[in-house]
This record gives C-alpha cells, sequence and structure tokens, in this order.
C-alpha cells in the first residue's frame, strides 16, 4: 500500500507534467517509500492525459474550472494515509516525502505547506511576492505544496468548493485550525524547498500583480468569477 498520495490537478500540463512526476519519483525513491499519483484532467485537449497513464498515474477527470472541486475529486479517490497536493508546473525537492513523512509520524504537526521558490527571479517578482507575503505571515501558514493526514483532509471537508481563488490559503488556515484543537502546529518544510514556474508572470508581465493591487484585492475575495477566469481557467496555455 502507498504511504502518500498526491493529487496533481492537470489542465494541458504536457510541458510541466513530466518533471513534476520524475521529481515525486526521486522523491518517492530518496524516502525509501511507496507513492500513489493521482492526476486529476481538466479539460485537457493535449497529451496530458497520455503522459499521466504513461507514468502510471491514476486518472480522474473534472471538467468544471474550480481548483478546490479539481483537488477533491483526485483526494476523493486517494487510498494513502497521507495525502499530498501540488500543482503540475512545479518541481518538488528530492528530499520532501521522507521530511513529511517524518513531521507526520511525529504527531506534533497537523500537516502544512512548503517554503516555494519561482524558477527565476526579478525587481518585479520580488515586489510581487513581498505583497502577499504579510498576509501570509498574519495567518501563519505557507502554501506551494499542501499536505496532512488524509482523515483529517475529509475532516475539514477538503478545498472550498464555493471559492474559485485563494482556495488553497482557506485550506491551509482551516487545517491550521484543526490542529491548534488538537495542540498541533502548522507546519512548513523549508529545507526541501518547491521550485514552482513563472508562467503567469511570463504571460502577464513581472510587474502586474504589483501594479494592479484591485486585481490582486478581487482574486483575494475568492468569488469573483472573471478575475479567476481571467487569471487561472481561461488562460490560453
Amino acid at each position: 500500500m502507498a504511504e502518500i498520495s498526491i493529487v496533481i490537478p492537470a489542465h494541458n500540463e504536457e510541458r510541466f507534467l513530466p518533471k513534476c512526476l520524475a521529481a515525486f519519483r526521486r522523491a518517492e525513491a530518496y524516502a525509501g517509500i511507496s507513492i500513489e499519483v493521482i492526476v486529476v484532467l481538466n479539460r485537457c485537449s493535449d497529451g496530458t492525459a497520455k503522459l499521466a497513464e504513461k507514468a502510471g498515474a491514476v486518472l480522474v477527470h473534472e471538467d468544471e474550472a474550480n481548483l478546490s472541486k479539481i483537488r477533491n475529486a483526485g483526494a476523493a479517490v486517494a487510498s494513502a494515509p497521507v495525502l499530498l497536493t501540488c500543482d503540475a508546473d512545479s518541481v518538488p525537492h528530492e528530499r520532501v516525502l521522507a521530511v513529511i513523512l517524518r513531521r507526520i509520524q511525529s504527531g506534533r504537526v497537523v500537516g502544512g505547506g512548503c517554503l516555494t521558490l519561482p524558477e527565476r527571479w526579478s525587481l518585479g517578482i520580488v515586489c510581487s511576492v513581498g505583497a502577499v507575503m504579510p498576509y501570509l505571515i498574519w495567518h501563519g501558514v505557507s502554501f506551494g505544496l499542501f499536505w496532512c493526514r488524509t482523515e483529517d483532509f475529509r475532516a475539514i471537508g477538503g478545498f472550498n468548493e464555493a471559492l474559485v481563488s485563494i482556495e488553497d490559503l482557506d485550506f491551509a488556515k482551516r487545517l491550521k485550525a484543526l490542529g491548534k484543537q488538537r495542540g498541533q502546529r502548522f507546519g512548513t518544510v523549508v529545507r526541501a524547498p518547491l521550485v514552482t514556474s513563472c508562467r503567469k508572470f511570463d504571460q502577464f508581465g513581472d510587474w502586474y500583480l504589483f501594479l494592479n493591487p484591485r486585481f490582486v484585492w478581487r482574486v483575494f475575495r475568492g468569488t469573483d468569477r472573471a478575475a479567476a477566469d481571467q487569471f487561472w481557467y481561461e488562460v490560453g496555455r
């Protein structure tokens, strides 16, 4: 039986998915465990499905433009006691699974996120990151990829399907609250960071988020369908 189920949402991800999957296999080997990879196909018109199937992933279909529903669809079929969700355009560190298992098994941590680094840096990206960091620090959470016991994921209802954006930060806050009830803390994997693509900056420009605070505010509302479509769901790849 797999020790960790990994849920990866995928909307036309043939460019990025192979690197993500290969990295998780390296992390699997480093940790000396078995993983279950679940790729949730969302309105794919490219070769994502074939790549995922060839890599031995479990395939799930969810065509609604809602990342909460997409992630929850994958989590619904997860069979491992520990659940992890990660975007397809991100590359995990080879030590990340070993670190996550060690922290979960300690009993002191309810779950958490991961230090996330962009694949490249620029002044615009630095300023954009700086603009959202106070929110994360205020709530004491992190993002990038999320990990917790599968039973705890289901206990808090997974991702909030009423949200079309910031569903990740909402999930982190609710997971942290569950841990607080038990005397557990929210953990962040720092020494095995996640590297994520800068494709949004490539598409919109490195300064877009910093120079458009009103748009960022709309995104942080969580329910602005037009803003979510503009930045995520209806953007060509």
